[in-house]
């Protein structure tokens, strides 16, 4: 069984029930996710050995956050404790032409107070073919960004398949440094990176010229040839018809080729959040588990789109019904 380790804060998600504005609740439904834990989730349902290192309050929130994780089958060996913040954020979901909406709270949290040295990561990576990371993890606190370096340095040593997603919110630089400063060193050290020609050209100030695929591909190709190690990009297109109802279509260039798939129509959407993780698990997995760069795209696209109809942060799907997608069923008839 594949081995895959993720790294990133975990947050506290409160929302109202169903799709309730805020102004209409009085209760709030509980879950917890992070990009880097939803990713190691989605690898578990999908029968891979998935383990997320992460830092918790030394309390009981801490704690009902680590049972969650362990619930999902996630390995939980790696998970420190310490201060008694968690982090949270607030979801009201959107529905047709009402946007969902977002509010954090994160700053001081367990997490953001991580430093190098807490994690032994030459044990976290004993065994593991693969390890992800994102660019909102190194953008939350200068320790975290310095673990995220020790950790793809590790695995670089160590002969572990690095990714990332590199995608970040830069209202979440504020420590100091900025995001030009600390990713392309982190970058530099990946395998494989998801990310649109926009990312990439914000961070190493690219000019990319033509329509959206000639962006991508220029984007990817300088990125490449910057640093020589990553040998995959990935991005994916969506088109947003309204909040209910979106397309899907993943993209990759490997140097050599351009892959794109068919669009798949998501028409009516229970949760949105966490629909790129899903992308990057079905990447990795794809990856692990196929020769053809295709066919991993095509996993990894019906491992997103699934996702948009699990309530939640994770993609809590089987494999079989990735598969079931990913070659044509569209149905959604029972399964008895």
């Amino acid at each position: 069984m594949k081995k895959v380790v993720t790294f990133g804060e975990v947050m506290m998600r409160l929302s109202p029930p169903g799709f309730a504005k805020f102004s209409q609740a009085n209760t709030l439904d509980v879950v917890y996710g992070g990009g880097e834990a939803n990713v190691a989730i989605s690898l578990a349902y999908l029968g891979l050995n998935a383990s997320h290192v992460t830092r918790f309050p030394d309390n009981l929130i801490g704690y009902s956050a680590a049972q969650f994780l362990r619930h999902h089958w996630l390995d939980s060996s790696w998970i420190l404790y310490g201060d008694q913040l968690m982090g949270k954020y607030f979801l009201e979901k959107g529905a047709v032409h009402r946007p969902s909406q977002v509010v954090y709270e994160r700053e001081g949290s367990a997490f953001s107070r991580i430093e190098p040295g807490m994690v032994d990561w030459r044990a976290v990576f004993r065994d593991a073919d693969w390890f992800h990371w994102t660019g909102i993890t190194p953008a939350i606190s200068a320790g975290a960004a310095a673990c995220t370096l020790e950790a793809i340095k590790t695995a670089n040593e160590m002969g572990v398949s690095v990714s990332a997603d590199i995608h970040s919110r830069k209202n979440l630089w504020n420590f100091g440094k900025t995001e030009k400063e600390i990713m392309p060193e982190l970058i530099a050290g990946c395998d494989v990176v998801i990310g649109s020609y926009k990312d990439i050209s914000s961070i190493f100030d690219m000019d990319t010229e033509g329509d959206e695929t000639e962006r991508f591909i220029s984007a990817a190709s300088q990125l490449m040839n910057l640093h020589p190690r990553i040998q995959k990009v990935f991005d994916k297109d969506r088109k947003t018809v309204s909040a209910s109802h979106n397309s899907i279509r993943g993209k990759m260039w490997n140097g050599k080729r351009f892959h794109k798939t068919n669009k798949l129509e998501v028409t009516h959407i229970v949760d949105r959040v966490g629909t790129g993780d899903a992308y990057a698990a079905g990447l990795i997995y794809g990856l692990l588990h196929y020769t053809d760069d295709l066919e991993a795209l095509k996993f990894a696209t019906a491992a997103c789109a699934l996702k948009h109809t699990v309530e939640g942060d994770a993609n809590m799907v089987a494999l079989d019904s990735v598969l079931e997608l990913m070659n044509g069923n569209t149905s959604g008839k029972i399964i008895r």
